[in-house]
C-alpha cells in the first residue's frame, strides 16, 4: 500500500481550471477517473485530510501511486472527456452501472431491401429502427403475432427466406396470412417497405389512422354485404386494440420521456427506468450499481446518465429523483448529443410524480431482489459466514446470529428488537421484541435488552437442568448425574423462548453500543458468545475494547451478509416503535380518571373542543358538562395537572 504523501503534486503546480484527473496504480493502469470545476480545490482535499476522507476513497489513495490531470476549457469538456476515459480505461474504483439483465428489443431492419421484424440483443446497427427495451422477449412476441394481422412484415431470416425464393414455395406464416411472402414474389419490394413502415408508424405511436382507417373499410364492406371481409377486419381492429391495451398510458399522447428513479444502501445502487413514447410505456430496464465510493443521489444521477447516454438515443425530457451537482453543464451535453433541447426535470406533482414513485418502487424491489439472489445462495452463505468468523477472529462460524436494534422518537415509547438468522437466512419465528424501561439513551438500552434476553436465558438453562449439569461436569462428579433437559417445552412442544444461544450478537451502533453489549454479557457470567457492532454511517465493525473498527472489504458476502441482519433488526424494531406510538397517540389523560367513561369524555371534548383547552377549565366550568359532578370534575382537573387521585377518587 502507497502512502499518498509520495506521490502528491508539488503545492501551486495544480492549475485552477475545470479538468478531468486520473490516479493510476503502481503499474501506470487507471484506477480511478473524476472531473472538476477546479483541479486545484478538488485533488487538494484528496491529500489534505487523509484520515477524514470516506474508508473507499481512503483505499483508492493507497492503492494509487501516482496522479495526473487534463486541463479543459468547460464544464461540458470536462464530462465529455470523464465519459470517455471511464469507457476507454473502465477503472476499478468508478462507480459501474451493471445491466441487471440483457434487455431484448423489438428489431426492424429498415437497411435490408426486405425489411425483417426481429427480436434483438446487443449493440445497435446501423439502418436497424428499435422499439422498447422490452421486459421478456415472449411480450415482444405477444405483440408482433397481433400485429403481423395487419401489417404482414417478413419475420424469417436471411436463409428460411432465400430457401422460400429457391424453390417457389413461402414458409407457413405465408399460408396464414401473416407473412405477405415477398420471397415469392406476392408484393414487390416497395410494398413490403410500405407495409414496414406502417408498422414502424403503429409501434413509434401513431396509431389511430391506422384503427380508423380499418374500420372504415370494415364499414364500407359491411355495406355491400361483404361479411367475411368486414369480419377479418373486425378481427384486426380487435388485434391493434389488444396489442394498444399492452402498453400502458400513462401521461398525454405527446410525452416521450425517460422516467429514472434510484434505490440504494450504503453499498449498492439499483437504478429502474421506464421509457415513455407517446404517452405510453414502452419498455423498463434496470441496473445495479456497487458504491465504490461516496455518493449522493445527485452524484449518482449524473454518473448514471453520462453512461446510459453515451450511446444511446436521448428522449426530449428527462425525469430523475434529484438534481444533478453539475445540472447545466450536463443538459448541455446531452442536448448537444441529441440536436435539439433536452429537459432534465425533477417531477413534485401530478401524474409524472405518480409514475416517478412507481419506478421507484420497482427501483427498491430490484434492490431487495438482488440482495435476496445473494443471500438465499448456499455457497455464498456459507462464504459470508467463514468471512465474518475470519474478520472477528471466531473459533467457529456464527451458525447463528442474533441482531439487536433501539428504535425511538427524543427518547419516547423506546423499544427494541431482535431479530435472528440462522446459517445466513433469517428465522422470524426466533424475533423478539421488547420496551425499554429505563430510557436514558441508546447505549443503556442496549445494556438493559442485552441483559434482560440472556438473564433469559439462563432461567431456561436452569428450567432444563444444563446448568446443574455443568456444575457437577465442573466439579469432577462421576456417574449417572441428573439428564439434562431440552430446550424443547415438555408442556407445549415448542422450543423455549430464549432457550438457545447465539453464537455471534451483533448491536446497531459503534464501540458504546458494543462496549454496552459485552458488559451485559460478562456481568452474567456468559463467556462463549461473541459481540460486536456494525455503524452505520460507514459500515465499519466494532469489537469491544478496540480502539479501530474492523473494516471488512466492500465486496466482501460477510459484510452483506452482517448489513441485512442489521437492516432487518431496524425495520423490525422500527415497525414496533410505530404501533406503540400509534396507541399511545390514541390514549388520553382522561382514560385515568375513574368513573369517566367514553360517553362523558366526548360530552367533555365537545365543550371545549380539545384537550388544550379542558386543561385550561376550573372544576366549575367542567360541572357545566351534563353528567360531571363536582368529585368527577376534580379529578379530571387533578389528572389534567399530573396530580394523583385522592383515595376517594379513586373510588378507595
Amino acid at each position: 500500500m502507497a502512502d499518498p504523501a509520495t506521490y502528491r503534486p508539488a503545492p501551486g503546480s495544480i492549475p485552477e481550471s475545470p479538468g478531468v484527473y486520473r490516479f493510476r496504480d503502481p503499474g501506470g493502469r487507471v484506477i480511478y477517473v473524476g472531473k472538476a470545476k477546479s483541479l486545484r480545490q478538488r485533488l487538494n482535499s484528496y491529500f489534505a485530510d487523509f484520515a477524514g476522507l470516506h474508508p473507499r476513497t481512503q483505499t483508492m489513495l493507497t492503492t494509487a501511486a501516482s496522479v495526473d490531470w487534463t486541463v479543459v476549457g468547460t464544464e461540458v469538456e470536462a464530462l465529455q472527456l470523464e465519459y470517455s476515459w471511464i469507457k476507454e480505461f473502465d477503472p476499478r474504483f468508478n462507480v459501474k452501472y451493471r445491466d441487471d439483465k440483457s434487455y431484448p428489443y423489438l428489431a426492424v431492419t429498415m437497411g435490408d431491401d426486405f425489411p425483417r421484424v426481429q427480436v434483438m440483443r446487443g449493440a445497435r446497427r446501423k439502418g436497424t429502427r428499435y422499439f422498447g427495451p422490452y421486459s421478456h422477449a415472449w411480450a415482444i412476441r405477444e405483440t408482433v403475432d397481433l400485429l403481423l394481422r395487419v401489417f404482414p412484415v417478413r419475420t424469417c431470416s436471411a436463409g428460411v427466406f432465400k430457401r422460400a425464393g429457391q424453390i417457389g414455395r413461402p414458409c407457413l406464416l405465408g399460408y396464414i396470412d401473416k407473412c405477405s411472402a415477398p420471397c415469392v414474389g406476392r408484393v414487390t419490394p416497395d410494398e413490403h417497405r410500405a407495409l414496414a413502415e406502417d408498422f414502424c408508424d403503429f409501434m413509434a405511436g401513431n396509431t389511430g389512422r391506422f384503427i380508423k382507417r380499418l374500420e372504415r373499410e370494415m364499414r364500407d364492406a359491411a355495406a355491400v354485404e361483404e361479411y367475411e371481409r368486414a369480419a377479418r377486419l373486425r378481427d384486426d381492429v380487435q388485434a391493434l386494440q389488444r396489442a394498444l391495451e399492452k402498453q400502458t398510458v400513462v401521461l398525454g399522447d405527446d410525452t416521450d420521456c425517460d422516467v429514472i428513479a434510484l434505490a440504494e444502501d450504503p453499498l449498492e445502487a439499483a437504478v429502474q427506468v421506464f421509457y415513455v413514447r407517446g404517452g405510453r410505456i414502452r419498455g423498463q430496464r434496470g441496473w445495479v450499481v456497487d458504491k465504490v465510493e461516496e455518493a449522493t443521489p445527485g452524484e449518482l444521477v449524473e454518473q448514471f446518465l453520462l453512461q446510459m447516454y453515451g450511446e444511446a438515443t436521448i428522449p426530449r425530457e428527462i425525469l430523475v429523483p434529484a438534481r444533478p451537482p453539475d445540472e447545466t453543464a450536463l443538459v448541455e451535453l446531452l442536448s448537444e448529443q441529441r440536436g435539439s433541447r433536452v429537459d432534465l426535470r425533477v417531477p413534485q406533482r401530478g401524474d409524472k410524480k405518480s409514475l416517478m414513485e412507481t419506478v421507484e418502487r420497482n427501483a427498491k424491489e430490484s434492490l431487495a431482489q438482488h440482495k435476496l439472489r445473494r443471500a438465499s445462495d448456499l455457497t455464498t452463505r456459507s462464504r459470508a459466514l467463514q468471512e465474518i468468523a475470519d474478520a472477528l477472529d471466531l473459533d467457529q462460524v456464527p451458525l447463528r446470529i442474533e441482531c439487536y436494534d433501539v428504535s425511538h422518537i427524543q427518547g419516547e415509547n423506546v423499544v427494541a428488537s431482535m431479530v435472528v438468522f440462522e446459517d445466513g437466512l433469517v428465522r422470524k419465528s426466533e424475533y423478539r421484541r421488547f420496551s425499554i424501561r429505563t430510557a436514558e439513551g441508546d447505549v443503556a438500552s442496549i445494556y438493559e435488552v442485552i441483559c434482560r434476553r440472556f438473564k433469559r436465558y439462563l432461567e431456561e438453562r436452569a428450567a432444563t437442568g444444563e446448568l446443574d449439569a455443568e456444575a457437577e461436569d465442573e466439579a469432577g462428579s462421576e456417574g449417572a448425574g441428573p439428564v439434562a433437559g431440552t430446550p424443547i417445552d415438555p408442556e407445549t412442544g415448542r422450543p423455549r423462548k430464549f432457550a438457545y444461544p447465539p453464537n455471534l450478537v451483533v448491536v446497531d451502533g459503534g464501540p458504546a453500543q458494543a462496549a454496552a453489549a459485552q458488559r451485559a454479557l460478562d456481568e452474567l457470567g456468559i463467556d462463549d458468545v461473541a459481540v460486536c457492532g456494525l455503524a452505520k454511517r460507514l459500515e465499519e465493525v466494532w469489537l469491544p475494547g478496540d480502539d479501530q473498527p474492523v473494516i471488512l472489504p466492500r465486496s466482501s458476502e460477510g459484510l452483506y451478509l452482517l448489513q441485512r441482519v442489521r437492516d432487518e433488526a431496524h425495520r423490525f424494531a422500527i415497525t414496533y416503535h410505530r404501533t406503540k406510538r400509534s396507541k399511545s397517540l390514541k390514549e388520553s389523560v382522561l382514560d385515568q380518571v375513574p368513573g369517566l367513561g367514553p360517553a362523558r369524555r366526548q360530552a367533555l371534548l365537545r365543550h371545549f373542543g380539545s384537550v388544550k383547552r379542558l386543561r385550561e377549565a376550573s372544576a366549575e366550568e367542567i360541572r357545566e358538562v351534563p353528567g360531571i359532578g363536582r368529585a368527577t370534575a376534580e379529578a379530571i382537573v387533578a389528572a389534567l395537572n399530573g396530580e394523583s387521585p385522592s383515595p376517594a377518587e379513586r373510588g378507595v
